[in-house]
């Protein structure tokens, strides 16, 4: 691939002939069709003007499948995120305020920036930050809390939750509205999910809500929506105090936006037999969610049940969501009329719909199962987040680090037993499978981690204190196949254990050692041959010679070339 076609992945695309730009075409228009009544839906949950919804559906979705690897991919609002935008923003300004909608562009630009740049570096990996047991407990106590967010337009219930417990009442009209587009909605989804079912309960609603004159009833509807293309928007520079406040919030939006997209990037890939080009979909997502920003709108991210969609529908380019973006644009120049008498009870219920399937409980009994410290690791998680809301960060940062807190706990006590000969054949756990030492007066272990730093005070500890409660002992044979790695600090302490284990006449057997680990002992010149060292390159010689009559020390190893 060349230079120009890693700057501009689009040039990649397969030329469009009829047939295939006939497919796309059905695909783009299903993804389309969906993503209008969604936009609208997403933006009211972020606090937003709800046109913005729409915007977000167009520039951001067009550049995030031309410049990112996973075209088939559908960007733009997305409950998750627009759920971090409301929450991020919360006490800062008022819901759909000039304000609000300042400083929500202000989110698109910085967390779009941020990922641009980590593309650009190659900082994928950091995704790996996340572990899924902590996405799991966050995304589950997120769709709670859309839930709980959505109850009030569901029910009809303009009065706060306080004031309605004590003076409870529905709007009747509203929750018919809204259970019935819910059932509907549920039962489509199961039925036929290409259908563009939400566009035409919408459109059903509204016809039915002009009709019944619900608004004038006391019904709460969407109401007038500008008309026209977005135009660009440039925010004004908020204060230094206000811009540290938006740092964090940034951080959190950018990682799980980026999480949303590795979810459906993964299945697409391991579907077309691929390899998935992390670094690069961060650079197509932080494009689009710079559109997002200059176009007056929120975050977007890449939606999971719209991707899903996309490739339900057959999409196999990324001249779907080309097609999809033309039938947002053509929606928002003829379509926003109609969208006047839309219930908001509707609207609350596309969003139910959309997070109910995020609810799992059974993942965490499954996780339960699997590991029961990245469990209570999970329920932490879910816990902070729903207690913490609407500052929902600190469920993802206590999360972080309580599962990096455990991955150095686990590196700084790594796992060092001594093995035994099972009747298998093979080398296990001499205490756990009650087994006989491999031969007297021998100590055999085994070490499953690399020796540097993090690992080499509890290796020295485990030889230390073995020798302490056996004095008698003549052989420690080390089974090193699983030390991948060892740094200065590893090849100091084994130059030292060397020397010690000499010094006390004791042999030191070592079978298996891989090659970077044996070059970086033979630099050091701990490797030396002498009578006290005796390598081997398989356990199998290993064993033969621990098992032979009289001491391996009397038959010295040949020392290995290095290769």
């Amino acid at each position: 691939m060349t230079r120009l076609h890693h700057l501009f992945p689009f040039l990649s695309w397969p030329r469009p002939d009829a047939a295939l730009l006939r497919g796309e075409a059905m695909a783009g228009l299903a993804v389309g069709l969906m993503v209008i009544p969604q936009g609208v839906a997403y933006a009211a949950l972020a606090g937003m003007p709800l046109v913005t919804g729409i915007y977000a559906s167009m520039l951001p979705a067009l550049l995030a499948v031309l410049f990112g690897s996973s075209v088939r991919l559908s960007v733009g609002p997305t409950a998750l995120s627009c759920l971090l935008v409301s929450a991020s923003l919360s006490g800062l300004a008022e819901p759909g305020s000039a304000r609000w909608v300042e400083l929500a562009v202000w989110l698109a630009l910085l967390s779009g920036l941020l990922q641009v740049a980590l593309g650009f570096m190659r900082f994928g990996w950091l995704l790996n930050l996340v572990n899924a047991p902590v996405l799991m407990a966050f995304t589950q106590a997120a769709a709670l809390l859309i839930i709980g967010s959505q109850l009030r337009d569901l029910l009809g219930i303009s009065l706060g939750w306080s004031a309605w417990l004590r003076a409870p009442a529905l709007h009747w009209p509203s929750l018919a509205f809204g259970l019935v587009s819910l059932a509907l909605l549920q039962l489509s989804r199961c039925w036929k999910p290409a259908f563009p079912s939400v566009l035409l309960i919408v459109l059903a609603s509204a016809g039915l809500s002009w009709a019944l004159d619900f608004e004038a009833g006391g019904g709460h509807v969407i109401g007038a929506l500008p008309e026209g293309l977005p135009a660009l928007y440039l925010p004004t520079l908020p204060e230094l105090s206000t811009l540290s406040q938006l740092l964090l919030p940034t951080l959190i939006i950018t990682l799980v936006s980026f999480l949303e997209t590795a979810s459906s990037a993964k299945v697409d890939n391991e579907r077309q037999g691929t390899r998935w080009n992390q670094n690069q979909d961060l650079i197509g997502q932080g494009l689009g969610k710079l559109a997002a920003g200059f176009s007056g709108a929120f975050p977007t991210s890449s939606s999971f049940s719209r991707s899903a969609l996309n490739l339900y529908a057959g999409a196999l380019t990324g001249w779907a969501t080309v097609f999809s973006v033309v039938v947002v644009f053509g929606a928002l120049l003829v379509f926003t009329p109609v969208l006047r008498h839309v219930p908001q009870s509707v609207l609350a219920a596309i969003v139910l719909v959309a997070v109910l399937g995020l609810v799992k409980p059974r993942e965490f009994a499954r996780l339960w199962r699997i590991s029961r410290v990245e469990a209570v690791i999970a329920g932490v998680t879910f816990a902070i987040t729903l207690l913490a809301a609407p500052q929902l960060y600190w469920g993802v940062l206590a999360g972080v680090l309580m599962a990096l807190s455990r991955f150095v706990f686990q590196r700084l006590h790594p796992r060092i037993i001594e093995v035994g000969l099972h009747p298998d054949g093979s080398l296990r756990d001499r205490h756990l499978w009650k087994l006989p030492p491999l031969a007297a007066h021998t100590y055999a272990l085994r070490m499953d981690e690399a020796l540097d730093f993090a690992t080499a005070a509890d290796f020295e500890r485990a030889i230390v204190e073995h020798l302490a409660r056996h004095p008698d002992t003549e052989q420690v044979c080390l089974f090193a196949q699983p030390i991948n790695h060892i740094d200065a600090t590893g090849v100091d302490l084994f130059a030292k254990l060397v020397r010690q284990l000499q010094a006390r006449q004791i042999t030191l057997h070592i079978s298996g050692i891989k090659l970077p680990v044996e070059r970086a002992l033979r630099r050091a010149g701990c490797l030396q041959a002498s009578p006290r060292l005796a390598l081997y390159r398989t356990d199998a010689e290993a064993l033969s010679a621990l098992q032979r009559q009289g001491r391996p020390a009397d038959m010295p190893c040949e020392p290995w070339p290095v290769i």
